[in-house]
């Protein structure tokens, strides 16, 4: 019964919903056919027994009660008193309980357990219930009949629209409620592309300052350079500026490369792109600079391990920022590079030499430099810090993860 009355309710919801735009001539074509099913029900009897005389009164009494039903979505229970009053009247005054005598009392019923609470549709569906029930047993249209069948056509009936009304309203419990997911998960997922929006922002951003960075502050230094020693050493700095070419061809070359991820969409995967730099290119990195009259050292402690792409890009590329803010800053051109190799990390430290007013400038000046390179080594799960050295100077250590967990891994620049 369940599934034949479920199957009636999607019909009925069906074509309900084709004529929702027009809520008022869907009222009023239920509101006629309520009052054929009940003028046709007070033609009804059982054989041998006489039909009521009632003068037609309450034979129009029943069909001005359909008229009340109009107002079942803003007057419910007032809807279900008057019909239930009326249809009790009828079949007191003799005229037979059957479902078209019941029309009118069921669509009110039905509308009742689809629009109030499961309380009051309890309290009302019982005391209808037993009212028709009371007027049934004594009621001259059944006399001819048991009273079990009193008793069982009345309950039948009514449990019907009660039953019906029930699953339309779980139904659209139900219709609501997968709408309000819909709606949190498109929410969710703009929230979503639009962090995952400003994250690649900030990747970008980060990878531009760092080559752009990098490579002025090298140039500016070579041609700093190159201008002081053009008297003194013309040879030195002929070369210099020679190289002054290559740091450029470089910038240029990472800029393009850099740039060339927003295209990765336009063309095949990888084609034109340089590969991500990593330590295995620190050697260059330390000769550019060298070459623009900074001296590095570099030492290392513990046995090197292969590192991820991401934990090696970013070491790179905190090693290459951390750099350029000594070239800039520094007045001391020296620094130390440091890279210690421990059980799940690796360690490493940029520092150089350099009085107390100097260290200031070198800490303050760098702009977004430092942010960037905290978001880089937080982004794979390690930790940056960065401050004036007790004896002097400047000092820039991270701590980077050596296998770090996939989920952070992917979010690396």
């Amino acid at each position: 019964m369940n599934s034949s009355l479920e199957r009636y309710t999607e019909r009925v919801e069906q074509y309900a919903s084709r004529f929702s735009r027009f809520p008022l001539f869907l009222d009023v074509t239920m509101v006629l056919a309520l009052i054929g099913c009940a003028f046709f029900g007070t033609q009804l009897s059982l054989p041998g027994v006489d039909r009521p005389d009632t003068g037609k009164s309450l034979e129009v009494m029943l069909g001005l009660s359909c008229f009340v039903l109009l107002k079942y979505r803003t007057h419910t229970r007032t809807v279900v008193v008057v019909v239930a009053g009326v249809t009790i009247a009828a079949i007191a005054r003799g005229y037979l309980l059957t479902p078209m005598l019941l029309a009118p009392l069921l669509a009110a019923m039905y509308w009742l357990a689809v629009l109030c609470d499961r309380r009051t549709v309890r309290v009302y569906a019982l005391v209808v219930t037993v009212a028709l029930l009371t007027v049934n047993l004594f009621s001259d249209g059944m006399r001819d009949l048991s009273p079990v069948l009193t008793v069982i056509g009345p309950v039948f009936w009514m449990a019907l629209p009660l039953v019906g009304g029930s699953l339309a309203r779980l139904r659209g419990d139900y219709l609501e409620a997968v709408k309000a997911r819909a709606e949190h998960a498109e929410r969710t997922r703009e929230e979503e592309a639009r962090l995952r929006v400003t994250e690649e922002r900030m990747r970008i951003a980060r990878e531009l300052h760092d080559v752009v960075a990098h490579h002025l502050a090298l140039a500016n230094a070579q041609a700093g350079t190159a201008a002081h020693l053009s008297r003194s050493n013309p040879e030195q700095s002929r070369k210099i500026l020679d190289d002054l070419t290559g740091t450029t061809s470089a910038a240029l070359r990472e800029l393009k490369a850099t740039l060339g991820l927003l295209r990765q969409d336009d063309r095949p995967k990888g084609e034109g792109l340089d590969p991500a730099p990593g330590l295995a290119r620190l050697p260059e990195l330390i000769d550019s600079y060298r070459l623009a009259g900074l001296e590095v050292v570099v030492h290392q402690e513990g046995v090197r391990r292969p590192l991820t792409p991401g934990v090696d890009l970013t070491a790179y590329r905190i090693v290459q920022e951390a750099l350029t803010n000594v070239a800039k800053h520094a007045p001391e051109r020296a620094a130390h590079v440091g890279f210690t190799y421990a059980d799940s990390r690796l360690l490493v430290t940029v520092s150089n030499d350099g009085p107390a007013a100097a260290t200031a400038a070198n800490g303050t000046s760098g702009g977004f430099g430092l942010r960037g390179m905290r978001e880089r080594a937080q982004s794979i799960g390690g930790d940056l810090c960065a401050g004036p050295r007790p004896e002097g100077g400047f000092e820039v250590t991270t701590a980077l993860p050596l296998q770090p967990s996939a989920a952070v891994e992917g979010e690396s620049p």
